[in-house]
């Protein structure tokens, strides 16, 4: 483990196939505390299979990932859940806010979940609406928001355990340039703040540009992994 002690998460010749098409081959990156990282690549390359293993979501065919001395690869479904409730957080294309409760409801979720009793979860999590510049719908259903406000609803659920890796699958792709940079800005100013993680999967160069880090896919492997020269948008 002394390859991975300084990473908060790393994989390790990570394989995974759907069928006779292999998604990802011997795939290894480290990602450190703090670091903001973009995964690039053409469609189909392995960008989004690499994140559902990081995460947790997969289980790999093969490879080990590592998170703070634990291999997650050899976790229960139900362990690498509690982890995406507690440690992680996930940030998906189009939100996928629950469609019946309100925003406050949303981010006051995975507190819930994880044992907190409903008046300290709603207001942590009204604190979270506020620094994205949505409190103001914090009683409203997704289906009265724009898409843009719905991914900052998302983004402040996926921040609000204050989880060490944020997990982020193409998260401007459903909006408009300006709102979609509203978010990255948003994702990463406060992800920043509070020293979490960025694992950041995008086809979009300007997106890959908010990160420190570009590793770029082909083929369900590393292509190059490497500092973007302006360090980062912040």
């Amino acid at each position: 483990m002394t390859a991975t002690t300084a990473a908060v998460i790393a994989a390790r010749q990570v394989g995974k196939a759907y069928g006779p098409t292999t998604a990802l081959d011997d795939v290894s990156l480290t990602l450190g505390p703090g670091e903001i990282v973009a995964v690039t690549g053409p469609s189909g390359c392995g960008k989004s299979t690499l994140l559902h293993c990081l995460s947790g979501i997969l289980r790999p065919d093969r490879g080990e990932v590592w998170f703070q001395g634990r291999n997650l690869a050899g976790e229960s479904e139900r362990a690498r859940s509690r982890l995406r409730r507690t440690a992680f957080g996930v940030l998906f294309q189009f939100g996928q806010v629950v469609a019946d409760l309100t925003a406050q409801e949303n981010v006051a979720l995975p507190l819930q979940l994880g044992g907190a009793r409903y008046r300290e979860a709603a207001a942590t999590a009204r604190r979270w609406l506020d620094e994205l510049g949505v409190g103001d719908l914090a009683g409203k259903r997704p289906g009265e928001m724009s898409g843009g406000q719905q991914q900052r609803v998302a983004l402040a659920r996926a921040l609000v355990t204050g989880p060490a890796v944020l997990f982020a699958d193409e998260p401007t792709g459903a909006l408009d340039s300006l709102a979609g940079e509203q978010v990255l800005a948003a994702l990463v100013r406060l992800a920043r703040g509070q020293g979490t993680a960025v694992l950041l999967v995008t086809h979009d160069a300007r997106v890959a540009a908010y990160a420190d880090r570009e590793i770029t896919m082909r083929d369900g492997r590393v292509e190059s992994d490497g500092l973007i020269a302006a360090g980062g948008v912040a």
